[in-house]
């Protein structure tokens, strides 16, 4: 839900405190397949149990931040077995590198 002064990429989190997951990539040459696995993922973890809303950009590097309920919810996800084949994808095909950082919210405001 975006409301008129909110940018509709801007993701709809509760109030604090919750969890980020920053995902910071750089990509390979090879990029078969990705955009379908993206949607895939992302479509699927709309789905799951504590999932909250994502944001992502990517110039010359990609960082997606997806939000989350609690540190459950993130391992859940992390486990996931289409998400692991995408990760393993991922590691073998479309990154050279990454790194996740996960946090806790502890506070958020808006303009």
């Amino acid at each position: 839900m975006t409301t008129e002064n909110q940018h509709p990429s801007y993701a709809n989190t509760p109030k604090p405190p919750y969890y980020a997951v920053i995902f910071t990539s750089s990509r390979t040459e090879d990029d078969q397949g990705y955009a379908e696995m993206a949607e895939k993922m992302l479509a699927l973890a709309q789905q799951q149990p504590g999932f909250l809303g994502v944001e992502s950009a990517r110039a010359s590097i990609g960082i997606t931040v997806s939000y989350w309920a609690d540190l459950a919810s993130i391992q859940n996800w992390k486990a996931h077995s289409e998400h692991q084949l995408a990760q393993k994808s991922g590691r073998a095909q479309w990154y050279s590198q990454y790194k996740t950082r996960i946090a806790k919210v502890e506070r958020d405001y808006e303009f």
